[in-house]
């Protein structure tokens, strides 16, 4: 579930908690060239050609998402079903990978200004016994190098140095087929993690690990006493009214509502990856949403609204970041700068079938881009980067 990190390996399921395969010349897809004018759903043209790049990289589709002081506005280049040739629909809902981060983050940051857990503490104060086995220690590793990546946990996915993007030799991912219907509890998923030794010393370095975020849904679960889902739920997604956002179910392996196709490339062919159970995502990366939900989220969030400025500011201390040159991470907030010098915050996240991509101006214009199918190369991995900057320096 690493946000912004292509996945060119066969392996490519783990790409989830990381974060096309036919152009449209090729299957017969619209591009937003061909699309009938409409002056509410017509991009600007750099931003229209932005899209247009995009699907010629290999993507059966995009969508674009803007909200902000200029209002709502949704492009489309492609199609969001192969089989039917639809577009994708108006925000519609997709999986949104790693950007269950930032919700998880936020949620732990309402319980430090509650006064319930403190940020530079060991995770062993809240999770005791749980980070131990072949030289991990929990004594050793706060909740702020947990939320981080500066932990030195191994990823439960089993890349070695946390900073790859196979999972070929890993501990969960053997077939990509048998595991997409495989249940996971996130308990297991740091067990699995622990049989592994550390990557580097506690507070080293920033390495983008997703066990990090699993322990920090089991964290929320101790200290609250409830399912994350349900502290995700009422502290997030009912007070910012986010209708089409939602934690799945245990078990529960379809996107409910409207949604596009989720595609996945195995063995160079593109197959319908729209279904399966996100649960070796966990918290690191399983939940859904609409575009336009992860925009209000995300303005809210920087603009002081789900915690306190004391807490915001914390969440927006940075270090460098492995996975995006030019980038640094805070706790669940990556802070970058556009080609035309905006200063933006986001996170983005990448599982089969979707990735989005996402930022906020300071002038509080949220960007989303999403494409219905992983990058499977550098050249279509860069075309999706392009387009997110078009956007946001032309809001």
């Amino acid at each position: 579930m690493n946000p912004f990190r292509r996945n060119t390996g066969k392996a490519a399921l783990a790409a989830v908690v990381v974060g096309a395969v036919l152009a449209a010349s090729a299957c017969g897809g619209e591009t937003s060239e061909t699309k009938p004018a409409d002056a509410a759903k017509t991009p600007p043209a750099a931003v229209a050609t932005a899209m247009d790049d995009v699907v010629r990289a290999g993507f059966p589709g995009v969508q674009v998402a803007t909200d902000g002081p200029g209002g709502h506005r949704t492009y489309t280049a492609g199609v969001g079903d192969l089989n039917t040739r639809a577009p994708f629909p108006d925000d519609g809902r997709v999986r949104i990978g790693s950007n269950t981060k930032t919700f998880v983050a936020t949620v732990i940051m309402q319980l430090v200004a509650e006064g319930k857990v403190e940020l530079d503490a060991p995770i062993e104060r809240y999770l005791p016994g749980v980070v131990q086995g072949n030289g991990n220690d929990g004594n050793r590793i706060t909740v702020r190098q947990m939320l981080q990546h500066t932990s030195g946990v191994p990823d439960y996915l089993g890349r070695g140095t946390g900073s790859g993007v196979d999972a070929k030799d890993g501990q969960i991912v053997a077939d990509e087929e048998s595991l997409r219907w495989q249940h996971f509890e996130m308990a297991e998923l740091v067990r699995r993690a622990m049989t592994m030794p550390p990557n580097f010393e506690p507070g080293a370095k920033a390495v983008y690990t997703n066990t990090n975020y699993v322990l920090a849904g089991l964290l929320i679960e101790r200290v609250t006493g409830n399912p994350v889902a349900d502290e995700i739920t009422h502290r997030i997604i009912e007070p910012l009214g986010l209708r089409d956002t939602y934690v799945p179910a245990a078990r529960e392996t379809s996107i409910r509502g409207s949604h596009p196709r989720g595609y996945h490339v195995l063995d160079g062919k593109s197959i319908d990856y729209t279904d399966f159970d996100p649960s070796w995502g966990s918290t690191a990366g399983d939940m859904v949403a609409t575009p336009t939900d992860l925009n209000h989220f995300l303005t809210a969030l920087l603009a002081g609204k789900l915690v306190p400025q004391a807490q915001l500011a914390e969440m927006k201390r940075t270090v460098p970041f492995d996975r995006m040159p030019g980038a640094d991470y805070g706790l669940a907030l990556i802070h970058r700068t556009t080609s035309c010098g905006k200063e933006v915050w986001g996170h983005g996240g990448s599982i089969p079938g979707f990735e989005t991509r996402n930022g906020v101006t300071a002038e509080g214009t949220a960007v989303t881009v999403t494409v219905n199918q992983l990058p499977t190369s550098d050249e279509s991995d860069e075309a999706v980067n392009r387009l997110l900057d078009t956007a946001l320096c032309a809001s």
